[in-house]
């Protein structure tokens, strides 16, 4: 992946380029992929993706504001999935956020990277208050001689509504997991560092691994089924995420037990994924209730996963 370069990053000279936020990697973006792929196979040319950090909106924000399916290692993890011959990375600041997008299309896409194509979705737009539209890169590309290709929306599979970032940040808002996995093609996945708690899960016999979110995280508080990955290796488990109105209700918190695990797990990277929302946070009058609940959670979540293993799921 390579970061603002001043040329063509080696073998990406005369690319076809999907540019774009990209921002979980979904359906959607791997349409636009897939015709960046076919288009490359067609000219004989590399295939790549031009895509942006930090968000535009944080950056305008001068904070992270962006609720970010995929932040920047789990998004480059995502896209090198697809299986391109590359990826350029343009840090979006003061300076790129000016740039007119005459500007942009002269200075970056033909002076800096010399692209053969580009490939965009249709609502992609660019330049200094978001001035170049589909249309406009159209008629640039033809004045500058590189081709242009514009996906139009993908379809839900069901056919609801058209495949996008916002739409699936809804269904995650709504605790509707499911319906973002949906959208996104694969589970929605939380990748971050153990941290050391209370040890209170321990002390009620359900010891957990907890991750904090980032702050613009807008999943829905409650208890879910899901797949743990530690070190290549997959654990079932239960995680709630909020906070804690039982014990504490402090800061919000994702505090994920894993069956059948047994180890130390603090400070090492884990990726949770969420399979189906059990249900909403609650507060208990008792730790027993609690912990009784608990109970309930955990066998509710391993029938979950032992019903997606029969039925193929991943």
């Amino acid at each position: 992946m390579a970061l603002d370069p001043k040329g063509p990053p080696t073998g990406l000279k005369g690319a076809v380029l999907a540019i774009g936020n990209f921002d979980g990697a979904h359906l959607g973006h791997r349409a636009v992929i897939e015709r960046t792929q076919q288009l490359a196979a067609e000219l004989a040319a590399p295939s790549a993706i031009l895509t942006f950090e930090p968000h535009p909106a944080d950056f305008f924000a001068g904070r992270p504001v962006a609720f970010r399916l995929t932040p920047q290692a789990a998004k480059a993890r995502a896209l090198e999935a697809f299986g391109l011959d590359g990826a350029v990375v343009l840090t979006f600041d003061a300076k790129l956020a000016a740039l007119s997008a005459e500007a942009f299309v002269s200075q970056v896409l033909v002076g800096r990277l010399g692209v053969a194509a580009v490939v965009i979705g249709r609502d992609f737009h660019f330049g200094k208050g978001r001035a170049g539209s589909p249309a406009f890169l159209k008629e640039a590309g033809a004045r500058y001689g590189f081709r242009v290709d514009i996906i139009e929306k993908v379809e839900a599979a069901e056919g609801a509504e058209a495949i996008s970032s916002t739409a699936i940040r809804r269904a995650l808002e709504a605790g509707d997991v499911e319906g973002a996995a949906r959208l996104l093609g694969r589970d929605y996945t939380i990748v971050g560092a153990v941290i050391a708690g209370r040890k209170l899960g321990r002390e009620l016999g359900v010891p957990t691994a907890n991750i904090a979110l980032e702050p613009s995280n807008r999943l829905a508080y409650g208890v879910y089924a899901v797949e743990v990955r530690v070190d290549g290796r997959r654990y079932g488990g239960v995680a709630s995420y909020g906070t804690r109105p039982t014990l504490d209700d402090g800061p919000p918190l994702l505090e994920t037990h894993l069956f059948d695990f047994s180890g130390d797990l603090y400070g090492r990277q884990i990726e949770v994924a969420f399979v189906r929302r059990i249900r909403g946070e609650q507060k208990f009058d008792s730790l027993e209730a609690l912990v009784e609940e608990m109970e309930r959670d955990k066998a509710k979540a391993r029938a979950i996963l032992a019903g997606r293993e029969g039925s193929g799921g991943a």
